[in-house]
């Protein structure tokens, strides 16, 4: 065999195998998170599921990344095992479609139209299109389109690629005794396997059969077990990837490869046992691509339709397998937040965005929960709240830990304009909910020790600091409701609250310089109030930075500082209409001393 047939082979199948992992990402790319939607919410009927799984398969042009994601689903609990079946098993259908794409290069009329059809005469100019598009365009979406028709071409330039250098070998004796040997159904079946395997790619390995097929020199029934093969091979990327993931995502890849062992061997022990009798005509057959592709399909869709419907069995299996543990029962009461961090939806930043934004209203409400306990602490102490406060401070920072793990790898991933937005107002509503949550523990510690020390507030600074903390408390609960529906409404009137508690921090301290002459209050617990006080104004003040992050990611122009600056400057009546209904609302108890902040001109 001449090694320039081998050069070119090889310099095809990069192409070819190129060609695919590149229109796949373009194609997720364009999707823009839609399709991992889509498959997240309509999974609830099996047949449905199926349908789905074929046609995001049939969209992304890889059963693999379809078979990923159900892990990636299951493994956070978004999907149950039950319905990832269906997507399963669709998506064993969905991948055929690139079988059929490949066929296209078996036209062989001489019509000029039908000719235009072939790889080779249209995919330099869906190529060329798809370049100008590429470079020329502005627009980000009409780049990804581009990168779509560019990367369809280089797989169909591949494919001809192959085609042309296997021509060759249709009169080498070697390589035609090879495939002879690949009628052995044992053999042919761990070829497709093995090819599979080491491609990570079932389209791939049926698209280097179907190159081969070109040649005439390959049998049905050398193609029919490498088929086979092939079919097993496909679960192994499923399986890979769910290394390191919960016991319920190992199942859901293995489900799939249960399936493909399931009907592969039904298929080969019937088939190759009839044929033992009947001595098929097809067998003796050339191959070429079309029937390659229509065995292909025929074979998967009749064994979804057989199986879907008995998919429980497929279920029962791998719970066999893999038995579920008690913690897994636990886990299932009230499972962990963090597993939605899962690394498979980083590949689509809207999703993981989505499932990053479940963790911070989580991180959110242990914060709330802390600050609020906090707060109870200065009118009432109660040493389980303040046990507690340590506890949520702790867990607020494991929160912390993994969110940004978790968006310092989705940051490496690339993003939209409005995504990039998101990103950066959750890293930075990360940081503030941390902060929240240390200033309640600072709060717990020195309520702590003022009891310790057997010291306490005057019934004066109660009042003020009652008052006080219900303006931290509604600007808590209105910056939640803020964050959790993104109501814009809602973040608007943060700021002038904030505004409040800005003013309230200061009559408090100016009440409390006027006891402090008057001797009704100590240096030292001043210095206590002054820094509960300060906690409590800087908890406000990171709510109004979440406000203002979630204002200016809508308002697509996150510069952070620049959007402060202009809502500040942009305090209209209805701001100040704001601040007055709050100022009203929190009204500071009237000293009996005159301060400079109530005495009259």
């Amino acid at each position: 065999m001449d090694i320039t047939i081998i050069l070119q082979m090889i310099g095809g199948l990069v192409l070819f195998l190129y060609g695919i992992q590149y229109l796949g990402d373009s194609l997720k790319k364009v999707s823009s998170g839609r399709l991992e939607k889509i498959l997240e919410t309509l999974t609830s009927n099996k047949w449905k599921a199926a349908l789905l799984g074929m046609l995001v398969t049939a969209l992304i042009q890889s059963s693999g990344a379809t078979i990923v994601m159900c892990v990636g689903f299951v493994n956070s609990g978004i999907m149950s095992l039950t319905q990832s079946v269906g997507v399963i098993l669709g998506a064993n259908i969905g991948t055929t479609i690139t079988a059929w794409l490949l066929s296209l290069s078996g036209i062989t009329s001489d019509n000029i139209i039908l000719q235009l059809f072939k790889p080779a005469n249209f995919s330099p100019i869906l190529g060329f299109i798809g370049l100008v598009m590429f470079l020329a365009a502005k627009k980000e979406r009409t780049k990804d389109i581009g990168s779509i028709l560019l990367s369809f071409a280089i797989l169909l330039i591949g494919m001809s690629s192959m085609s042309a250098a296997a021509a060759p070998l249709s009169n080498n004796e070697a390589f035609t005794s090879l495939l002879t040997a690949f009628s052995n159904p044992i053999l042919g079946l761990l070829a497709g396997l093995i090819m599979t395997a080491i491609l990570q790619s079932s389209s791939a390995s049926i698209g280097i059969l179907q190159a081969l097929s070109t040649t005439g020199t390959v049998s049905m029934g050398a193609a029919i077990p490498i088929i086979m093969g092939e079919n097993i091979g496909s679960a192994l990327t499923g399986v890979i990837s769910s290394i390191g993931a919960s016991r319920n995502a190992k199942r859901a890849a293995w489900i799939q490869m249960f399936y493909c062992i399931l009907k592969t061997f039904t298929f080969m022990i019937a088939f190759y046992s009839l044929n033992l009798l009947f001595h098929f005509p097809v067998m003796y057959q050339a191959a070429n691509p079309v029937i390659i592709a229509i065995f292909h399909s025929i074979f998967n869709i009749a064994a979804v339709a057989i199986i879907l419907p008995i998919s429980d069995i497929l279920v029962k299996m791998v719970e066999t397998v893999f038995p579920i543990t008690e913690e897994e029962t636990r886990a299932r009461e009230s499972m962990h937040t963090f597993d939605v961090l899962d690394e498979r939806f980083l590949d689509s930043p809207v999703l993981a965005l989505d499932q990053s934004k479940v963790v911070l209203m989580e991180m959110f409400r242990h914060s709330n929960e802390a600050m609020n306990d906090a707060m109870d602490l200065i009118f009432e102490y109660d040493e389980k709240k303040a046990k507690n406060v340590i506890r949520l401070e702790a867990l607020v920072d494991q929160y912390e830990d993994r969110l940004d793990s978790y968006l310092t790898l989705l940051s490496t991933r690339t993003h939209t304009e409005h995504e990039a937005n998101r990103l950066t107002m959750h890293v930075h509503s990360t940081n503030d909910l941390e902060r929240i949550s240390d200033h309640a523990l600072n709060i717990a510690s020195s309520i702590t020790k003022m009891r310790e020390e057997g010291q306490s507030f005057s019934d004066a600074a109660k009042e003020e600091l009652k008052v006080f903390t219900d303006a931290v408390r509604e600007i808590l609960d209105l910056t939640m409701r803020t964050f959790d529906d993104n109501n814009l409404e809602l973040a608007r009137s943060v700021d002038p609250l904030e505004d409040t508690i800005d003013f309230l921090n200061m009559e408090i301290k100016d009440h409390h310089a006027r006891r402090l002459q008057h001797n009704e209050c100590t240096i030292e617990m001043g210095l206590v109030l002054s820094d509960i006080t300060i906690d409590l104004e800087r908890v406000a003040d990171h709510c109004a930075n979440m406000a203002v992050y979630m204002m200016a990611t809508n308002d697509n122009n996150f510069v952070t500082h620049d959007f402060v600056q202009r809502a500040r400057e942009a305090k209209d009546n209805n701001f100040e209409i704001l601040v007055a209904g709050y100022m009203a609302k929190y009204k500071i108890p009237q000293s009996k001393f005159k301060t400079h902040m109530d005495r009259e001109d």
